[in-house]
């Protein structure tokens, strides 16, 4: 009740208002090395959040330079080259180490795991695919479908399963979540959850009725009801 009273004086006595005033500057007066040791303080944390984000930014078009040779390997399928350069272009994996905190750092842990998926090495291309991370519609997706494809492929249904249903549940399209569903709904079939995949495929009948996975929906739909 005091401290309500307190505050109320504070609000509408003009005099109270002053008299903290008082104190304050007498605080500061007093104290002055504090002072300026805390203004310096923010100064340079101000300053360094700005030359951080310069030098990254800096960087980061350094990487996206480097990194052009790898990604044209990586389209022409020389993975290989891609991955670990030419002698004289970096690869993806020197791009990480030396580029790892820009975008294109990030991007080429992206690369890296799908490569790793190509190759086989499944525990390697989901390392890399969870340091990997974005905003987009389409690559964050495509990420986390990669990393069911690893996991299914180590018949590890489950983690497939969520991962799966991970990339249908990110920013949903028409275009590609119809695809990331038939692959949960397999997944949630190896796994003997054929309710779950039931309701997957209907889903896509109801939702996604313009996609090309439609008619393997009700194809596989039916099959699963007719063993039920």
């Amino acid at each position: 009740m005091a401290k309500k009273e307190e505050n109320k004086d504070l609000l509408e006595n003009p005099e109270v208002i002053q008299e903290k005033l008082v104190d304050i500057e007498s605080w500061f007066e007093k104290n002055p090395k504090l002072v300026i040791g805390i203004a310096a303080g923010i100064m340079l944390l101000v300053g360094g959040f700005f030359g951080y984000r310069y030098y990254i930014g800096n960087q980061d078009g350094i990487a996206q330079n480097e990194m052009y040779q790898a990604v044209r390997y990586f389209e022409a399928d020389s993975l290989n080259l891609a991955l670990n350069g030419d002698g004289n272009n970096l690869g993806f994996l020197q791009i990480i180490d030396d580029y790892g905190r820009t975008d294109a750092g990030n991007l080429a842990n992206f690369y890296t795991g799908a490569i790793y998926l190509k190759q086989g090495k499944y525990p390697l291309a989901i390392f890399h695919l969870e340091d990997f991370s974005a905003s987009d519609l389409l690559v964050q997706a495509r990420a986390y479908s990669l990393m069911g494809d690893a996991y299914m492929e180590q018949k590890d249904y489950e983690n497939a399963a969520k991962y799966y249903d991970k990339a249908a549940g990110y920013k949903p399209n028409k275009e590609f979540t119809p695809t990331y569903l038939m692959k949960a709904a397999l997944a949630y079939e190896k796994l003997n959850q054929n309710d779950k995949a039931k309701e997957v495929y209907q889903t896509i009948i109801e939702k996604y009725w313009e996609s090309a996975e439609l008619q393997n929906a009700r194809k596989f739909k039916a099959r699963l009801e007719s063993n039920s």
